[in-house]
């Protein structure tokens, strides 16, 4: 998801750095990914707080929850999530990538409805140019299923979830 959105920022003509971090993390910790899309120069790809961080599991939660700037957006899937959001100087969304996933018959769309939902929250690309991302990113072998995932990202569109907006 972070590469496509990355890839995306790129088709749109922006700043963009990709930063993933899938160390030892993978084998049950938070694997996660820092993507900046930007229409200044990015000085470093390395941040302490974000403007935006979509969590899809409880150790994420608790790692990244209070590094979202004041005024800034969380967005969750509550499938694994013991402990849900509770801070009330954020924005706070809610998408059921996994459950949406299933009744789309096939569970690889989760990234994309995620990836949906973080649209709908924040447009900062635009749905074309994730199509080119989509094109860029996966091989040419697999451009069968670009209909697929802008089904996936739409579905993610429509079913994001308002929990709490930040006064």
């Amino acid at each position: 998801m972070g590469k496509i959105l990355a890839y995306s920022g790129v088709m749109q003509d922006q700043e963009v750095a990709w930063f993933p971090s899938y160390g030892p993390e993978m084998r049950g910790g938070t694997a996660n990914v820092t993507v900046i899309i930007s229409e200044e120069k990015i000085s470093s790809p390395v941040l302490n707080e974000y403007d935006t961080a979509i969590i899809l599991n409880q150790q994420s939660m608790t790692k990244f929850e209070s590094r979202v700037k004041p005024g800034g957006t969380l967005i969750y899937d509550p499938n694994g999530i013991v402990n849900p959001p509770t801070r009330k100087d954020i924005n706070i969304y809610k998408i059921e990538s996994s459950r949406l996933a299933i009744e789309m018959g096939n569970p690889h769309t989760f990234n994309m409805i995620v990836l949906g939902a973080f649209l709908q929250a924040k447009p900062v690309v635009d749905i074309e140019n994730v199509k080119k991302g989509l094109e860029k990113s996966l091989p040419s072998r697999h451009h069968k299923l670009i209909p697929l995932n802008l089904q996936a990202i739409q579905k993610g569109q429509e079913n994001l979830e308002v929990v709490h907006k930040a006064s």
